[in-house]
């Protein structure tokens, strides 16, 4: 089927149009509402990570020939990557410590330090009245098994218990966030 110039040219605007609404780039989302991707995995940045081992080198730059800042001995402690540079990830720790981790020595799991403060409950499902089934003291390490969007409470597991704990307890989401099960 042939077609003029004028033609191709209506539907190509056409096609831009509608690729630039629908990207966000016809002015209606704001800079915050981008998603920023790393250079080398294309995952979002910032999103959460766990340390792989119990002796991880934190150093000041993304290299073996930048110093060693700090040594993490702490297995499965969720870091949140803040960039990528070739196999070097930009981490923060949950005490807010920054430094550069190899990507080799960070898995994909999600886990949750409980922040300082009170005791946090562990509860049998997501409300403050149902039954507990532990409590945990600051600092205390477990998995994340799910979250939900928009949604106060996450199903957690730290050693053989699980059960509901509020997001504001811990320290390794989002807010809003949703960590798939």
């Amino acid at each position: 089927m042939l077609q003029s110039t004028g033609a191709r040219r209506v539907r190509a605007y056409a096609f831009l149009v509608a690729a630039a609404v629908l990207s966000g780039a016809a002015g209606t989302a704001s800079r915050h509402d981008r998603i920023v991707v790393g250079s080398v995995t294309h995952l979002p940045l910032p999103r959460f990570a766990s340390l792989r081992s119990d002796d991880i080198n934190l150093r000041v730059g993304p290299g073996r020939r930048y110093p060693i800042a700090w040594i993490l001995h702490r297995r499965f402690l969720p870091v949140e990557i803040k960039r990528e540079f070739k196999e070097w990830r930009q981490i923060r720790l949950p005490d807010g410590t920054e430094g550069w981790v190899h990507s080799g020595t960070i898995i994909a799991r999600r886990s949750f330090y409980v922040k300082t403060g009170p005791l946090r409950t562990v509860h049998a499902a997501a409300t403050k009245h149902s039954s507990p089934v532990a409590r945990l003291q600051a600092h205390v390490v477990g998995r994340i098994v799910s979250c939900a969007a928009q949604f106060t409470w996450c199903r957690v597991e730290v050693g053989s218990v699980e059960g509901y704990l509020e997001r504001d307890a811990f320290w390794g989401t989002f807010a809003a966030e949703a960590v798939p099960g």
